[in-house]
């Protein structure tokens, strides 16, 4: 291989282009990683064997950095100082044995031959890690084509992210993630992969990395795992898009206003109508009865203290300092505190967080301490009694974004909870918008009926309506 030694260790990155997240539908919020044997490389590509028994062995160009000095706890700012240079590299993938590997990619990715390198190393300090390019070509047509500018996670973070807890050594490899148009190859295949900086100095470039596909023909043992795909495993393989998710609830300006219209009351008479009798989160009183609440939740939940829980999950920058510092907008922190009152589970300074944050209220079916500095805030906040003590007294904060348990009532990250001096009622979103509307109308001839018995009206036949008062209604609204 090509100015490029056997390295001692192969790390790649599972998903590092926002183009390739877009094709698999999903984006990381932080980098996750797999190791690939030393023995997968290959000599400046070459020919692969495709296993007998298999159809799926993708290609994916790659982006490759090899280490050239020992990095141990460097900086994302430093991390691209230990890369000494990068080149192409192929990290062939088989689909036949992903099931197989659970996860761990060792056989899927790490057969002899399926990570090939080279030709050529362009030197690091020659170029803007920022200015790469990758391309791929199969059978002679470009099939990938990504810039470093498209990354998720650059290649220093990368680097200082490894190097938390180990050692990268001089020769080791990461292997930074493929952009969108990994597909499958068949025997007779050509694939060619070439990394360049294009708007350098000279344009240097790796050269062209070139591997083609053979059939194998030894099959595979019966003292293993067997290869096995199924359809979503040719999508994966193929590289087919995702099918399109719903769209995601927006709780609109319209829709707020809409809800903050409506008693609490009648919307619970609404969900009941369709058959949701434990929507409402019960037993807690408001600081601010006089304000309607109306947002989407976001969730906290807290599990009973024990000491050593308590020791490894309370302290520092806890889960209940991230939800707060978290919550967003128009979103309401619900908290899961089992119905516990014997300490506080938000204070002051922490409400005050949510207030600055935008945040439509929060919800808790514990304690609360600084009752009177909390009930003096704008944020409406629903609790279940004023308690002197800390957090720690009862409760371990222990995780956000999940389902919860408040008041009785199970609570999603994203239902929509409405608010008043009668209680707090949790609306699925997608019927938000049908509820919303119903509730409107039933508070509308809730609104006619009061008039008629106001009137003098009996209720027999006005409450609810028979077909005579209802004629009469239609008028009445015709009227308006």
């Amino acid at each position: 291989m090509s100015q490029l030694a056997r390295p001692g260790k192969i790390i790649a990155v599972h998903l590092n282009y926002r183009s390739r997240a877009a094709q698999r539908g999903r984006t990381p919020a932080q980098p996750s990683y797999f190791f690939k044997p030393a023995s997968s490389v290959a000599a400046t590509g070459g020919e692969l064997e495709r296993p007998a028994g298999t159809e799926l062995l993708a290609f994916e160009g790659e982006i490759a950095l090899i280490i050239g000095s020992t990095a141990r706890r460097v900086s994302p700012e430093d991390g691209w100082a230990a890369v000494s240079g990068v080149t192409a590299a192929n990290d062939f993938g088989l689909y036949d044995l992903r099931a197989a590997d659970k996860g761990s990619n060792v056989r899927s990715k790490g057969g002899d031959g399926f990570t090939p390198l080279g030709p050529d190393v362009i030197p690091a300090a020659g170029v803007d890690p920022d200015a790469l390019r990758v391309r791929t070509w199969l059978n002679g047509e470009l099939v990938q084509e990504g810039t470093t500018d498209d990354l998720l996670f650059p290649f220093g973070r990368l680097v200082a992210d490894l190097s938390q807890l180990m050692t990268l050594e001089p020769g080791d490899v990461i292997l930074t993630g493929t952009p969108a148009g990994s597909s499958v190859t068949q025997p007779g295949d050509t694939v060619e992969v070439e990394v360049d900086a294009p708007n350098a100095p000279g344009a240097p470039t790796s050269g062209r990395l070139v591997t083609r596909i053979t059939e194998g023909r030894v099959p595979f043992g019966d003292f293993g795992t067997k290869p096995s795909v199924d359809d979503h495993q040719r999508a994966e393989a193929w590289g087919t898009p995702p099918t399109p998710a719903e769209p995601p609830f927006v709780l609109t300006d319209d829709l707020r206003a809409a809800l903050a219209s409506v008693a609490t009351a009648t919307l619970s008479s609404q969900l009941r109508k369709r058959g949701l009798n434990n929507v409402s989160i019960d037993g807690l009183a408001s600081t601010r009865p006089d304000a309607r609440l109306v947002g989407t939740a976001k969730t906290l939940r807290y599990i009973p203290n024990r000491e050593d829980l308590f020791a490894s999950h309370g302290g520092g920058y806890n889960a209940q300092k991230r939800a707060f510092d978290a919550v967003g907008s128009g979103e309401v922190l619900v908290i899961e505190a089992r119905g516990e009152r014997g300490s506080g589970t938000v204070g002051d300074v922490l409400a005050l967080r949510a207030q600055v944050n935008g945040a439509a209220g929060i919800v808790t079916d514990g304690g609360v301490r600084d009752l009177a500095v909390v009930a003096a805030l704008d944020i409406p906040t629903y609790h279940g009694g004023p308690h002197p003590a800390v957090l720690g007294r009862k409760h371990v904060p222990w995780e956000a974004d999940v389902t919860i348990a408040c008041g009785g009532a199970a609570v999603q990250p994203g239902d929509v909870i409405v608010g008043d001096a009668d209680g707090l009622i949790v609306i699925p979103p997608a019927l938000v918008a049908e509820v919303v509307a119903d509730a409107i109308e039933q508070e509308r001839e809730e609104e006619y009926i009061a008039e008629q018995v106001a009137a003098g009206h009996p209720a027999d036949g006005l409450f609810p309506m028979n077909a005579e008062w209802k004629e009469r209604y239609r008028a009445w609204l015709t009227q308006r």
